[in-house]
């Protein structure tokens, strides 16, 4: 069942998202060579309790980070420890805020001293399939027109989108319905209806869109080794344009 979010849930997600946003981009400022993904993490739990919050990760389904960081091939899940960030790495980061009961879930992919065009491009691309998502999420339309424009913003640009995660429905739990795949054909689906709260979260490959589970159970790499990038926020729909939630506030 897809919940409806009352305007006073709406309020609290706006916190909740602000506060993961906040978070994130505080991550990807501090993130730089020698950087391991362990400090990452300590950082992200220490700036989530001084708002108040906690991780929405940090034990869910018996997850031992407060957030994932997904390094060069590892497209989600990546679970944080000694690993050093070293100049070309390009870093996923995906933070979860639960603040007074609802959550605010975000990712994004950060470079880190990269030069190569290549792979510019390919996280920029990563960001426009992420925007070209929010415009599709408007009253009316159905839920795989969120979808088409993932998965044609990545194909056009010669790229893969996974297959085997998806996006999906948030609010007082992290995973509600609906999933919402980054690839199909628009026109199906579920009308989108205001009120609605869901994480959009392209995942785009450079290479093949296959991928595999590590043997510690949840860190995801492409298959063929090649990069991935990752970016999400959190929007809720409404009667015009679709509201960002996971956006920092004004300083």
């Amino acid at each position: 069942m897809i919940v409806i979010k009352t305007p006073e849930e709406l309020a609290r997600m706006r916190v909740s998202g602000r506060l993961a946003a906040e978070v994130r981009d505080e991550l990807a400022r501090r993130i730089g060579p020698g950087v391991t993904t362990a400090e990452l993490d300590d950082l992200a739990r220490e700036l989530i309790a001084r708002h108040g919050g906690h991780s929405a990760f940090f034990g869910y389904r018996g997850y031992p980070g407060h957030i994932c960081v997904s390094v060069n091939d590892e497209v989600v899940h990546g679970i944080p420890g000694p690993r050093r960030i070293q100049v070309g790495d390009i870093v996923s980061l995906d933070v979860g805020v639960v603040y007074e009961g609802y959550i605010g879930d975000t990712a994004a992919t950060v470079m880190v001293g990269v030069s190569d065009p290549e792979v510019m491009r390919l996280v920029s691309v990563g960001r426009r399939a992420l925007e070209a998502a929010i415009a599709q999420a408007v009253a009316g339309g159905r839920l795989s027109d969120i979808s088409h424009a993932i998965e044609s913003t990545a194909s056009e640009a010669g790229y893969s989108v996974v297959r085997d995660f998806v996006g999906h429905g948030v609010g007082k739990t992290m995973h509600e319905d609906p999933q919402i795949p980054n690839f199909g054909p628009p026109g199906h689906g579920p009308r989108l209806k205001p009120g609605m709260t869901l994480a959009l979260e392209p995942m785009i490959n450079r290479g093949r869109f296959e991928v595999d589970v590590m043997p510690d159970g949840w860190t995801v790499r492409t298959r063929d080794r090649g990069l991935s990038v990752h970016f999400e926020h959190t929007i809720a729909i409404g009667e015009g344009a679709a509201e960002v939630l996971t956006c920092p506030g004004p300083k």
